[in-house]
């Protein structure tokens, strides 16, 4: 009986874990749609008054980007604004063919009067948080807007931006991502999908009520002061924007975030390029929970339920492994409810817990009808986008929990970049992409076992118990073995 006890309790710890994230989701909820009650202005600028506007630069941390480098400086040199106010640092880490070309573009921009610089490193020391870091060194702009090498910004992306810093406490400007390819495949809506729900629900539902939100890496605007305050940019962990965020705000800075200015991006189109985000964000994320945890509970400046939502948003990843460890046990714990029928009462107890999936639900629903609208065949097929994307994320909870493992248990790894496609040039022309990875992880013969053994699960509910089967957990272990299916196939076969 030791072992079912034991099984009992990390299976109950781990629900109620999930529990309390559901309700933290669903008080963002209610922040958000409170929100949205509000009016939103920023102070305007004269742009046209030399005295008021301030000097910005923009950064562009790049590492063998060939498919994309083209397409992000002509994007970029059509920025409007004042050009005596601007400069456009190309901090170049490649070790590629590219290093060339994209210095033949600079100089080209520059000879049309654009203040470009393509600024080089010998090493790579702190990856992309070295590059902003050697770049901010000799940045002339009061302001450092970011941009990842596959976002497009509009041309009024600044304007509509900078007036924000009109107040003194603010130390970041961030606008929402936008999807260039959002329908290119199923694995497209999935991210885009969970993006959206970040974007809306819980960035506008933390920072309408002044609780820490995070730079997200790109498509937003520091003031140079903020980050020096802050202790400038960092490379001890995956996630740099989350390090620097939570450490600026820590020393009171204020962030804004613009869930009406879009900012396109494209979205990885193939699996590998997903997981090894995937696992950069959340093993980052982990990191940052270790480091910055003791930090906000002794800061004496924040309130109480920042500091719940502060921990709880730090433990965003974590969540996976709560649902690897549930899932796992869900199988032996059906056997032990048949067996041991004197639990029964704690079983009516635990299916309590199926409300976190209905929050969820709800949560995600105004998410989706902020994206499509709403109506009843918007909603159906709401339903069926949400069984897919809880489906394919718990297939995702195996590499994502060895993720948060290694970043809690402190084991360092490379910052290893998302390939870029630009699929929108050559139909298909992701397969010839020389940044793919094409090795297989040993995480996914793993994801294919745990596939075999959800398919277990479903055939265990028909097994157990002496009256006919036990269906109560048929639908998620359908869902697990539906999503570990989905990552093991495309991960072996490597297509979209």
């Amino acid at each position: 009986m030791i072992l079912e006890t034991t099984i009992i309790i990390i299976y109950t710890i781990a629900l109620l874990l999930i529990f309390m994230y559901a309700l933290a989701q669903l008080n963002l909820l209610f922040n958000y749609l409170s929100s949205k009650r509000k009016q939103d202005n920023s102070e305007s600028f004269d742009f046209s008054n030399p005295e008021e506007v301030p000097f910005v630069t923009i950064q562009l941390p790049v590492y063998n980007e060939m498919y994309v480098m083209e397409r992000l400086l002509d994007n970029i040199a059509k920025i409007d604004y004042p050009h005596d106010k601007l400069e456009i640092q190309v901090l170049d880490d490649s070790t590629d063919e590219t290093v060339e070309s994209t210095r033949a573009h600079v100089e080209a921009l520059a000879a049309n009067g654009l203040d470009i610089k393509h600024i080089t490193r010998t090493d790579r020391t702190g990856f992309k948080a070295g590059a902003l870091k050697e770049g901010l060194k000799i940045a002339k702009g009061e302001f450092i807007a970011i941009f990842d090498s596959d976002f497009l910004p509009e041309t009024d992306w600044l304007k509509r931006t900078i007036p924000y810093f009109k107040d003194e406490n603010i130390g970041v400007v961030q606008t929402r991502w936008g999807h260039l390819n959002r329908n290119y495949s199923l694995l497209t809506k999935i991210q885009a999908f969970a993006l959206d729900a970040h974007f809306t629900l819980e960035q506008v539902g933390r920072n309408s009520k002044g609780h820490f939100i995070n730079f997200n890496g790109t498509a937003g605007v520091w003031r140079k002061t903020c980050i020096i305050d802050a202790g400038n940019w960092e490379g001890d962990t995956l996630t740099e924007d989350l390090d620097l965020s939570y450490r600026a705000q820590l020393k009171n800075w204020k962030f804004k975030y613009l869930e009406n200015v879009q900012t396109p991006a494209e979205l990885p189109i193939v699996i590998s390029a997903a997981r090894s985000q995937q696992f950069r964000w959340n093993k980052g994320g982990a990191e940052n929970f270790k480091k910055m945890m003791w930090r906000v509970l002794k800061n004496e400046n924040i309130s109480t339920k920042t500091k719940v939502h502060g921990l709880l948003h730090l433990l965003n990843s974590t969540m996976f492994l709560n649902v690897l460890i549930v899932g796992i046990l869900s199988i032996p714990m059906l056997y032990i409810k048949n067996e041991y029928t004197h639990l029964k009462p704690y079983f009516y107890i635990m299916s309590f817990f199926v409300i976190s999936t209905i929050i969820f639900f709800i949560c995600y629903w105004f998410m989706y009808k902020n994206t499509y609208g709403s109506g009843i065949k918007n909603f159906i097929r709401y339903i069926g986008m949400f069984f897919v994307f809880f489906s394919i994320a718990m297939g995702f909870s195996l590499h994502n929990s060895i993720a948060v493992l290694e970043g809690h248990w402190g084991k360092k790894s490379e910052f290893v970049r998302t390939p870029k496609f630009n699929i929108n040039s050559i139909k298909d022309s992701w397969k010839k992409n020389k940044y793919i990875k094409k090795t297989i992880s040993v995480h996914v013969i793993f994801e294919g076992i745990l596939m075999l053994y959800f398919a277990f699960g479903m055939y265990s509910a028909f097994i157990v118990g002496n009256q006919g089967g036990d269906f109560g957990l048929f639908p998620f272990h359908l869902m697990l073995f539906l999503g570990f299916g989905y990552v093991f196939v495309k991960s072996i076969t490597s297509k979209v």
